[in-house]
Order: structure tokens, then C-alpha cells, then sequence
């Protein structure tokens, strides 16, 4: 999907993503920066989710006790600047941020072999990615797998943008995406990319579960090793005026014709 996707129907224009906000956003491989309210109040309803920091300004403290959710730190109360000040320009707190422990994620070989994985190659936008979890959890999508390098730090405005889902879908980061696909397909996973130059549109392909489905990053689309190693690749044919997607809406629509033709939806 990339240059040769606009020719057909995408435009993945890549966005900068937001600045680096303080010492936790460098640190994130040790500590996960959560704010806004169903991205905080998730994880701390998530067992496996251990918070460091709780930050809250009167009246959030105030409405998680109204809703009856304990904390599982003691809330430090903080006027709305001091959250702010941590936080990228305009970001939306509504009053909680919280610093926590990553989710431990599972590996390629111990990845259960049913349903669907995403895998992303090189999708650098956190709002992006972050809408794309949400999807993910929303078709109970068992993992996304993405690359150490050119990627978004699982933190921050990704986890904000995920609107809790963070919770909900293991991220898997591997060093190289080729191989980590053969990995899958070695342990029975289809690979569908997505691509403007697909063979058949995607609802045409035959599909087997598990299965996996390959986004190319924002503008390039995917790599040439990352497409030769699926073994199918299918385009999205728009019939509107409009022929460009974001990755984001073009992940959800993937997911729900996958999801479909596996019987997962009706």
C-alpha cells in the first residue's frame, strides 16, 4: 500500500509523529506513560498490568470513586497543569495519567495458532497505530506483530489513541519481519498483504485461520522482502470518488472481510 496504492485507491501519507514528552516517553522500554481516562482506568483494572505512579487531578480521583474503581496505588492529587506539563502538546488527560510496568507479551512460537494476528510493517504513527489496536481488539485479533525499528514505542499517545485496547492485544516486536513471518507461516499462519498491486481484491482470497494480515507503512507501503514472503497479496478497490485510505480505516475494513470470510462475524 504506499505510492503504488494511491495509484489504485490509498494514500498513506505519513504524519510526524508527536514529540517525546519527558523522561518516561525515552524510558518506555521500562515504563509505560498512560493517560486519558479509559487508557488509565483499563489498565488499572488489568491484573497483569502493574502501575508504578498514579496522577489525578480532585474531580477524576472524585469519579473513580463514584464508579466504584479502586486504584491499585494511591492516587497522587495534582492540579490539571502538572499532568499537562508531562504530556505532548493538546494532549486530552481528563485528569489521570498513570506510569506502569509493560504488559509481558508473547513470543512467535508460543503465539496461539488460531485467529487473527496484524502484523506492521514499519507504521511509524502513533495516532495510526493506536487506531489500529483498537480495532484489533475490537475483531479479537490475538497479537500484533511490528519491528523494533521505525515503529511507535508502545506508550503515550499510541496507548491514548488506543483507548484502552492496549490492555487487550499483545504487541510482539521482532528484529526482522521476514522471518518473523516464515516463523508464523511455519506454524500453519496464512500471510495476506495488503498492496495497490495485489493479484485479487481481498475479499476474493480464499482465507484460512489462523491467519495473518501484513500493513505497509505510510507512504512506502510494504517492503519488497515483506511482500515476497506473503503468500498471497490483495488490494482494497474503493468504489467511491474517493480512492484513499488511511492505514487505520484500511486495517478495520481488512479485518472485517477477514474476519467474515473465517466466520468470525455474520
Amino acid at each position: 500500500m504506499g505510492e503504488r496504492f494511491r495509484k489504485r485507491g490509498g494514500d498513506f501519507r505519513s504524519r510526524k509523529p508527536a514529540r517525546p514528552f519527558g523522561r518516561s516517553q525515552r524510558a518506555s522500554t521500562d515504563v509505560v506513560v498512560l493517560y486519558g481516562w479509559h487508557s488509565v482506568t483499563l489498565a488499572l483494572a488489568n491484573p497483569k498490568r502493574k502501575i508504578r505512579k498514579l496522577l489525578a487531578t480532585e474531580n477524576a480521583a472524585r469519579r473513580l470513586a463514584e464508579e466504584s474503581i479502586a486504584p491499585r496505588v494511591k492516587p497522587e492529587i495534582v492540579r490539571p497543569d502538572q499532568i499537562a506539563a508531562q504530556l505532548p502538546p493538546d494532549a486530552v488527560h481528563q485528569g489521570l495519567l498513570a506510569e506502569a510496568d509493560p504488559l509481558p507479551a508473547p513470543t512467535i512460537d508460543t503465539l496461539e495458532t488460531q485467529g487473527m494476528v496484524l502484523v506492521l510493517d514499519q507504521i511509524t504513527d502513533p495516532h495510526n497505530v493506536g487506531a489500529i489496536l483498537r480495532s484489533a481488539a475490537a475483531f479479537a485479533v490475538k497479537a500484533i506483530v511490528t519491528t523494533a525499528r521505525h515503529s511507535p514505542e508502545v506508550t503515550g499517545v499510541l496507548a491514548k489513541s488506543a483507548s484502552g485496547a492496549l490492555e487487550f492485544v499483545p504487541f510482539i516486536t521482532v528484529q526482522n519481519l521476514a522471518r518473523a513471518l516464515n516463523e508464523l507461516k511455519e506454524r500453519g499462519f496464512m500471510a495476506v498483504g495488503l498492496d495497490s498491486a495485489g493479484s485479487e481484491t481481498l475479499s476474493a482470497v480464499a482465507m484460512t485461520e489462523p491467519l495473518a494480515l501484513v500493513l505497509g507503512a505510510e507512504g512506502k507501503g510494504l517492503r519488497q522482502l515483506t511482500r515476497e514472503t506473503c503468500d498471497v497479496v490483495a488490494r482494497l478497490d474503493m468504489p467511491g470518488e474517493i480512492k484513499s485510505l488511511n492505514v487505520s480505516n484500511a486495517a478495520v475494513l481488512a479485518l472485517y472481510i477477514a474476519a467474515s470470510k473465517l466466520g468470525f462475524v455474520k
